[in-house]
């Protein structure tokens, strides 16, 4: 186990890793990041799911900024992260998608450990202020959590994964739609990429690019605004002007995966995703607002906020 300390503009982080939860049935034990204010009372939690390939060590920018301005940020690597070389041919790749909501719902059903797993954080978290978050595969994994479900090949929604436990949502550059808007690879590979947002009732804020281009859909960057026209209102869709899939460098600074890096794209990401989390999990909070006004005035923005 590592810890270390960062210190940001707001207040000094905690983080530590790798917390092992252990995991029967899934052939590997759930490894996490916690990262944490240092100081403070009553935090909410955000559980941030990887996008694929990805681990508990991306989204930096992200995970520090919540932390660093009162959330308690819990990341667990998914069983399809690079970092475990898991073999195509393992029996749980035809299911991963469903072992990644299991590990947010496993990350919920032990937060006393996570709180044990952090030094001074024990008796600090809010546990009626939780949120889940997570960017491309990783979005799909948390709206799940959501009230989001996948369609089976007859268009029926299967299980309900919702989780009651949680209050809001943040939804970075998540597939939309599947059956016809898939291409041919994607229908054949990743059969549960067909969501159904009807049942997705759970406040979230969507976050698309409007530059994004997906090689798994034959639509363009609108596909990913799906997630918030088709599903039920109380969602919030900012859409970033020039921002593909990395949306600017949330998976991590100077990442080889980002094409379209733009610090001032990830600070708008990074105070809109705060103020969202703030006032979702707080009504009383104005942090939303008064961020939307502010991006609002601003001469050149660089998005727009639209609100169902």
């Amino acid at each position: 186990m590592s810890m270390t300390d960062t210190t940001t503009a707001a207040a000094q982080v905690v983080s530590v890793k790798p917390m092992v939860l252990p995991a029967p049935g899934r052939g590997e034990d759930l490894r996490v990041r916690v990262s944490a204010p240092a100081t403070g009372r009553d935090l909410p939690v955000v559980v941030l799911s990887h996008g694929f390939g990805w681990s508990m060590d991306g989204y930096g920018p992200l995970a520090d900024h919540w932390a660093a301005h009162g959330f308690v940020v819990v990341q667990p690597t998914h069983l399809d992260s690079r970092t475990l070389a898991l073999p195509p041919d393992d029996p749980r790749t035809p299911l991963i998608w469903r072992w990644r909501v299991a590990d947010l719902t496993h990350v919920l059903d032990r937060l006393d450990a996570v709180e044990a797993a952090v030094p001074g954080l024990a008796g600090r978290l809010d546990r009626d202020r939780i949120a889940v978050a997570g960017h491309s595969w990783g979005g799909q994994t948390a709206s799940m959590l959501l009230g989001a479900r996948v369609l089976d090949a007859a268009g029926r929604p299967g299980e309900d994964l919702s989780d009651r436990r949680v209050r809001a949502g943040v939804l970075l550059a998540t597939p939309g739609s599947g059956g016809a808007d898939l291409t041919p690879f994607a229908a054949e590979h990743f059969p549960f990429m067909n969501p159904d947002f009807s049942g997705m009732t759970t406040p979230a804020l969507v976050v698309a690019g409007d530059q994004d281009r997906s090689a798994l859909s034959v639509r363009g960057p609108d596909w990913f605004a799906d997630p918030y026209r088709l599903s039920p209102g109380g969602k919030r869709l900012l859409t970033l002007f020039g921002a593909e899939h990395s949306l600017g460098g949330i998976v991590g600074h100077g990442a080889a995966e980002t094409t379209d890096e733009s610090p001032a794209r990830v600070a708008l990401i990074q105070r809109l995703t705060t103020a969202y989390l703030r006032s979702a999990l707080d009504p009383g909070d104005p942090a939303w607002p008064a961020a939307c006004a502010a991006l609002a005035a601003e001469p050149g923005p660089l998005g727009r906020i639209e609100t169902s």
